[in-house]
């Protein structure tokens, strides 16, 4: 993550006050997570108000800006939505969301967690390994 990013995030991070939703703690799970991935570059995009977007990379990728994106929506609490190109995973449960044009204008699926739920964060790891994978073949 270049310097920029990286100071934006911990900002948001240090501001970030948490509630009962542990939504803090799974957006940490996750950072950490894919930051421990090798070939893993992350960014930070934050749009204040919006969303605070953190998103994956692969060194090896070509065709695609990313393959995830973990994205914290403001609403009247925060939550997570983390969203893969349709065409980079599967979803054998069905517990996305197809969302066409959702990811930077393509086709996606989104995994949305307003509180934690551990059930549901081992099943989206095996979408970020997938994704990962299916990235730089």
């Amino acid at each position: 993550m270049n310097k920029k990013s990286e100071q934006e995030l911990n900002i948001f991070l240090e501001e970030w006050k948490e509630d009962n939703s542990n939504n803090k703690e799974t957006f940490l799970h996750f950072k950490e997570y894919l930051g421990k991935q090798e070939g893993v570059i992350l960014d930070f995009i934050a749009r204040p108000g919006v969303t605070y977007s953190l998103r994956a990379v692969h060194a090896d990728q070509k065709e695609k800006d990313l393959f995830v994106m973990v994205d914290v929506i403001e609403d009247a609490s925060r939550w997570l939505s983390i969203c893969f190109y349709g065409d980079m995973i599967t979803d054998p449960e069905e517990k996305g969301d197809f969302v066409p044009g959702g990811l930077l204008g393509e086709d996606a699926v989104c995994f949305d967690l307003e509180e934690q739920d551990d059930t549901l964060l081992r099943y989206i790891e095996a979408r970020l390994n997938e994704a990962r994978t299916n990235a730089a073949p």
